[in-house]
């Protein structure tokens, strides 16, 4: 007689994924609390931090009307105004010309929290005035962190936040935002050569309150050196700017350009604070 033997039934189970997690959680826990008591290192992961952004770039740009213009943008965090008496180019600095002058006098306004470069508060050719006539001013207030273009003829009447902390260089009022009136009031300011072809350089800001600092390398009008800027610098986005010095002053160096104008010696500049030398 023969014992039927029993069936071997083999089963399997199935553990849910909620247990793999919480035990993975607890294996874990648990390893981080026996090396916190061994005082052993524990590993940290943490994403790196981004990299900061450049002090400024410099740009190229040829417009449709053959002006081609060379283009620093910077932070006017990182802008210095200056007094030099020689040549942009032969200095150390990175940068470009500033507003008019004559005979080592500053014409332009060029101030710095109510103190112009050359002497004293209200002395001629210090960089408290523009002279003769009110002319358009581009002014940093660094308590609204905001910039303007201010008509005025003496530093006293600018409208700041807080006279310690702005700077404000003097020029000719671009009007980027009036075609109509732009050559009326450019004029009214007293533009020189407006219709001639000349050197041009201008101080503009964008949106975001970035400044772009503007050189010509070829002789143009007022009108194109103006329509170049609005076609090719940040379109779209620019805000307004003032025309600086012409011609032979309109001068500019950085690592990516030296531009001398005539060769002939300016007595103020825009200059960068921060110019990344070790680039």
């Amino acid at each position: 007689m023969h014992t039927a033997l029993p069936k071997m039934v083999r089963t399997t189970r199935t553990v849910s994924p909620g247990l793999l997690i919480a035990g993975f959680l607890l294996g874990l826990w648990l390893s981080l609390l026996l090396a916190h008591q061994l005082g052993l290192p524990i590993a940290t992961f943490r994403k790196p931090a981004p990299s900061p952004p450049p002090p400024y770039t410099y740009s190229l740009y040829g417009a449709s009307n053959g002006v081609r213009l060379h283009a620093l943008r910077t932070s006017p965090a990182n802008v210095e105004l200056r007094a030099i008496a020689t040549n942009v180019t032969d200095t150390n600095e990175y940068g470009m010309n500033g507003g008019f002058f004559w005979n080592g006098d500053l014409l332009s306004i060029a101030v710095i929290g109510d103190r112009p470069l050359k002497g004293q508060p209200h002395d001629y050719g210090s960089g408290w005035t523009n002279i003769d006539v009110p002319k358009g001013t581009l002014v940093w207030d660094e308590a609204s962190q905001r910039f303007s273009i201010q008509v005025t003829d003496a530093a006293n009447r600018l409208q700041v936040t807080d006279r310690k902390r702005y700077w404000a260089q003097g020029g000719v009022s671009m009007s980027l935002n009036d075609e109509a009136g732009w050559r009326a009031q450019a004029r009214k300011e007293n533009m020189p050569v407006m219709d001639a072809p000349r050197l041009r350089s201008a101080a503009v800001y964008d949106r975001q309150q970035a400044l772009w600092m503007i050189v010509s390398d070829k002789p143009c009008t007022v009108e194109a050196f103006r329509t170049a800027i609005r076609e090719t610098i940040a379109p779209g986005q620019l805000v307004d700017g003032i025309f600086l010095d012409g011609d032979g002053s309109s001068q500019m160096r950085s690592a990516e350009v030296t531009l001398r104008g005539d060769t002939r010696a300016v007595y103020q500049m825009m200059a960068l604070k921060n110019k990344a030398t070790d680039r």
